[in-house]
Parts: structure tokens; sequence; C-alpha cells
């Protein structure tokens, strides 16, 4: 029995409807790991820091997804909060057509400047071509990347979340098994892992589109729209903190290389990588209940229901909470075992990685605060504060920490920044959400 978006919500029922959304996070962010995996044990530490490399880059260029996915199903929830179901119908259709134009035109203009972005992130020799060949056939399922991305919030908007999970599972199994075949069996090293890669997101991408398009059993449907700016510059703006977000991380893990270079050379880069493959799964959790709560959020906000925003906003902080707690207990314990999966193969190298997820790890404590935070303003329809939470946790405290921290500890001092800046963002996140309760009443 399906979950609609206008019903009450104990903590039984926010679980289940949100859950859908955490395991396709956990499991977008699994699949994803999984070429880091393949690479790293049958092609090497070189072309596994060449993945790690040039995947901020590439990950830049599909941030509109996040973007228009986030922000625009808070607007289309709100709008069929307010009962006007059609106009909503115009707006989910004017995200994703703008998606597939804007898709094709950034993986054209990526594909030429790949070689000079490789150069300026302090690739050299063989790592330049390495980062130049998986960038390239990546980029080929750039406009797909986007799209699954954004229909990963419209699903839950249509009340489809265990759809969304299906076709989430469907893209990572075909992902795992096209990387064993294609790496471990064939031996096409960094060449088979972005093939995989680039298959899966296809089939993340496509499905869901065509789904859409055709009569369906959800709330939503492509429909003929025309491209109002007003309606996109709104879409734009509130899911800003979102875009921000995954545009900051890209362009702090460039930063975060770039020290690790100069600290610890190749090995650095490697360590910082399995770290980020972690950490995206152990976040994917938080991100998901932001995901999968926003849709509902935003339909009560719509409505004008402040007992349930209120009810909402304690349940979901509760969550959070408990989370956060159990992520941090399984990474003190996990760090060893999680080091060894990635480069057991290397002592020095293991020893550094998991001295590095202990120390990084006491960042679950505050991030998942900081990213429901976010989630939530934009679910309100408030991007300039979700946007604010997000630009200084992932950018501006990121930055400084990094900046600063590793001239008086050297390497630990980069591993250190990531706490600093969650425990900064969390003071920033507190902050909003006291002082603007009554402006929402949640």
């Amino acid at each position: 029995m399906n979950i609609q978006l206008s019903e009450h919500f104990s903590y039984k029922k926010l679980l289940r409807f949100t859950m859908p959304s955490i395991v396709m996070m956990v499991f977008t962010s699994i699949y994803g790991v999984v070429d880091g995996f393949f690479v790293s044990n049958f092609a090497g530490k070189t072309q596994f820091a060449a993945v790690n490399l040039i995947m901020p880059f590439l990950m830049i260029l599909g941030t509109i997804g996040f973007m228009f996915g986030t922000g625009g199903s808070a607007l289309v929830s709100k709008t069929m909060g307010e009962g006007k179901k059609e106009k909503a119908q115009q707006i989910f259709s004017q995200l994703i057509f703008s998606s597939v134009v804007l898709g094709i035109l950034f993986s054209v203009a990526g594909i030429i400047f790949l070689r000079p972005v490789a150069v300026a992130l302090g690739a050299e020799g063989e790592m330049v071509d390495d980062c130049v060949l998986y960038g390239r056939i990546i980029l080929c399922a750039l406009t797909a990347f986007i799209l699954q991305n954004e229909f990963q919030s419209f699903f839950v908007a249509a009340e489809k979340p265990q759809l969304g999970l299906l076709v989430t599972v469907v893209a990572g199994v075909a992902n795992m098994v096209l990387d064993a075949l294609f790496v471990a069996v064939f031996r096409w090293g960094i060449a088979g892992a972005a093939l995989a890669t680039a298959a899966s997101q296809l089939l993340g991408g496509l499905i869901p589109f065509f789904y859409f398009l055709r009569k369906n059993s959800s709330i939503l449907r492509l429909v003929k729209s025309r491209i109002e700016g007003r309606v996109l510059m709104r879409a734009c703006t509130n899911g800003s903190s979102e875009m921000m977000s995954n545009l900051s991380m890209s362009l702090v893990s460039m930063l975060y290389n770039a020290q690790l270079m100069k600290f610890a050379g190749e090995d650095g880069v490697a360590a910082y990588g399995v770290l980020m493959y972690v950490n995206f799964v152990f976040l994917a959790i938080f991100i998901g209940i932001g995901i999968g709560s926003a849709p509902i959020v935003s339909y009560h906000y719509g409505a004008e229901n402040h007992a349930e925003l209120k009810s909402l906003r304690r349940k979901s902080t509760v969550i959070i909470l408990v989370f956060s707690a159990v992520m941090f207990a399984l990474a003190q314990l996990l760090a060893l075992p999680l080091s060894k999966v990635f480069v057991g193969y290397d002592d020095g190298l293991l020893e550094m990685t998991c001295r590095a997820f202990r120390i990084c790890s006491f960042m679950f404590l505050l991030a998942g605060i900081n990213i429901y935070g976010s989630a939530f303003f934009t679910a309100l329809n408030n991007g300039l504060v979700s946007a604010l939470i997000s630009f200084l946790r992932t950018l501006v405290f990121q930055v400084a920490a990094v900046l600063i921290f590793p001239v008086f500890l050297e390497l630990d001092g980069v591993w250190l920044s990531v706490v600093a800046a969650e425990v900064l963002s969390a003071l920033v996140t507190i902050t909003f959400l006291a002082g603007l309760k009554k402006k929402y009443h949640y």
C-alpha cells in the first residue's frame, strides 16, 4: 500500500517512506565504490589515483541534476499541496527536458576541455592519459547521469520511492557485474571501469525517463510544456544548496588532492580516495533521509499543516541523531577491514588510510544534522538559507580548514579538516533552525 504525502507520519511510517530513498542513496554510493575497488586491486594505485583525481571534475558537470531534482521536487510537491496538480506536471516536465539539453551541452564541453583540466589538477605523464580515457567515456553518459540524479528526488515526489529504489538496484547491479567482467576478467583496466559506470548511468537515467514519458500509476507524468524562465529560476534558486554542496565537494576534493600530493604524494591521493568512497556510503544515509522526507515537508508546508510540519522536524531529528551515533561506532570498528578492502596490498598505504579513517569518522556525529538542515530548508522553499548552510559547510569551512590545519599538523591536519568543518557547520545549522522556527511554524 502506497503512503501518500498528505498522511500523518509516525516514526514507523516516516521510516517506511524514507527507507527506499535511504537504501537507494546507499546503493548508489556502493556501486560507485565498486569502480574504486576493482581499479585499485586489478589495475593498480596509479590508475586508482587517476580516477580519484578526475572524478571531482566529472561530478561538477553532473551537479545540475541534484539542483533540478531537489529544488524542483520541492517546488512540485508544494504546488501539489496547494491543489495545482496540472501546474505541478508542467513544472516537472520543464525541468526534465531542460536537463536533457544542458546535459548534452555539458558533455561536449567536458570532452573538449578534459585534458587541460587533468593537467591543471596535477596529473603528469601516464596519469594524464588515464584521466582523459576514464573521463571521456563517463562524459558520453553525462545526460543520463544528470537525469538519474534528478529522478532520485522526483520518484519520491511522485509517491513512488520503491520504484526509484528498484531502478537504482538495476543500475547498480549492472555496474557491479560489468565491473567484474570488464576489469577483473577482461582486464580492460580503467577503461573497463568507465564503461561499466557509463552503462549503469544510462540505465539509471533512461528507465525513469521513459517511465514518466508514458501513462503510469504515479502522480507525475511528462507532458507538453513551455519553458518558463521564472519557474526554472525558482527551481535553481531553491535547489542551489544541493548543487552548491556537490559542486563545493568536488572543488574541495581538488584542493585536498593538491595538499595530499604535497604531504604524501600519490599514496595520499589514493588514501583520500578510499575515505571518500566510504564516506559516500555513510553520508548517503543522511542524504537519503533528506531526499525521502523533503517532499512530505514541502507538501505540508504548502497545505499550511503546521502541526504535521512540527512533528516531521522533530521525528526526523531523532532519527538523524540515532543514525549518527551508530555510524560513528561502526566507522571506528571497521576502519581497518574497510581500508584493507581497497589497499590491503600495500602496508604503508594501509596504515595511512586506516589512521585517516579513524580521525575523519568523528565527522559522522554532526554531518547528519548539517545535511538534513540544508535539505529541510530546501523543502520549505527557502533556497537562500539552505544554500548558505551548504556553502559554508562544503566550501568555506572546508577550504579554510584544509589550508590552515596542515600548516601545524601536516598530514593529520588534512584529515582533521573534515571534522572541523562539520563542527562549525553544526553551529550555523542549529542557529538557523532555532531562529526560523516561528516563521515556518515547525
